[in-house]
């Protein structure tokens, strides 16, 4: 057995969506570390091209601007991809947004505007990029499909974040549904489903929150990049090549009433 190998993905391609800030940029990080070539996205060029510029010290990072929310640019972006690589090992699904809102004020644009990014736009960038995943796939190292969930798609959420919730629950279904669909092109599609992480998203909850989140969690601490880089990097590689259509909870235990 090659232990010394078994969680490289040194010179892999991969493309980490949404990787210039929180999950997304944990986990650009952890491959880029790693040794594979990383393509990151997003909305906001100046944002990722700083990110690439600061982690090509380290490894290969590639910044590409790619607005997901639309069917045109998820086919933008995989053009691009296409149009530099000959196929793709890893594609992280990560691109997400939230909107939180009380109940009864609760506007229906929310639901528009985070289904069309978060369950959408994984959508069409997967199938988007089955051309180059299929080029990499083989029966002993399959392409790999990670979808970013959330626990809030697994249990009732914290806050008032009910279409964030509900397309974090709908990720989390697709991704077993595209796993049995993908298997026999030997393309892996798992789900993580991250716990509190520090986070853009999550700063405001923590500064409100964080004593009694930390609270509810058995571990008794928030999520750490080394947590999310290190699950991505397991999925990625060989040592996670047998396991598709499984949903991660990385989390700290706080789910496990609801497992």
């Amino acid at each position: 057995m090659d232990v010394e190998n078994l969680f490289s993905v040194k010179g892999k391609v991969a493309l980490v969506t949404g990787g210039g800030q929180g999950i997304g940029l944990m986990i650009a990080e952890g491959l880029v570390d790693a040794g594979a070539k990383t393509y990151i996205s997003s909305r906001k060029k100046d944002v990722i091209d700083e990110v690439a510029a600061e982690f090509s010290k380290r490894g290969e990072c590639i910044a590409v601007q790619a607005d997901l929310s639309t069917e045109e640019g998820c086919i933008a972006l995989a053009d691009e991809i296409k149009s530099r690589e000959q196929q793709l090992d890893i594609l992280v699904n990560n691109a997400g947004n939230n909107w939180g809102a009380p109940l009864e004020e609760y506007p229906d644009a929310a639901f528009d505007r985070c289904f069309a990014l978060n369950v959408k736009g994984v959508f069409h960038t997967t199938v988007k990029l089955l051309p180059l995943l299929r080029k990499a796939a083989s029966d002993d190292d399959p392409a790999r499909v990670v979808n970013i969930g959330s626990v809030d798609g697994i249990q009732a959420p914290f806050l008032d974040t009910y279409a964030y919730s509900a397309t974090k629950a709908a990720v989390l279904h697709m991704t077993r549904v595209l796993s049995r669909k993908l298997a026999a092109d030997r393309i892996t599609v798992n789900a993580i489903a991250p716990g509190p992480f520090e986070s853009k998203m999550m700063h405001e909850t923590l500064e409100r929150f964080g004593s009694q989140i930390k609270g509810s969690i058995p571990l008794g601490r928030i999520g750490r990049p080394e947590d999310m880089a290190g699950v991505t990097i397991y999925l990625a590689s060989r040592a996670g090549s047998y396991l598709t259509g499984a949903v991660i909870p990385v989390d700290g235990g706080a789910t496990t009433d609801h497992a």
